[in-house]
């Protein structure tokens, strides 16, 4: 049995138990949280796709921690003219393991 949540603008196929990297939430590390965006579920009698959200179906995950990627190195110039500039970016996340899906 597997769901696909939204959160975070993104989308993510999801099983019981699976560990994942999403866009940070506003949450604390071992608080339980709650995706109620199901785009789509696969049960044991088919799946169901929704209109845009599967109604009644939830992922209740369990949050492990919260932290920071690896740096990236951001570099722009603009060629003949001496102006560059260097930047770092390190984005934010929250990793959650997943409980269970309720169809």
């Amino acid at each position: 049995m597997y769901a696909v949540i939204e959160t975070g603008g993104k989308q993510y196929q999801v099983h019981e138990g699976d560990v994942v990297f999403v866009e940070k939430l506003d949450v604390n590390a071992d608080d339980t949280v709650t995706f109620d965006k199901v785009v789509a579920v696969n049960a044991d009698n088919g799946i169901t796709v929704g209109a845009p959200y599967v109604e009644g179906a939830a992922v209740e995950a369990k949050v492990l921690k919260n932290g920071k990627a690896k740096k990236i190195t951001v570099f722009t110039y603009k060629p003949k003219k001496g102006e560059s500039r260097k930047m770092g970016h390190r984005q934010p996340y929250t990793q959650v393991r997943i409980e269970s899906i309720k169809a």
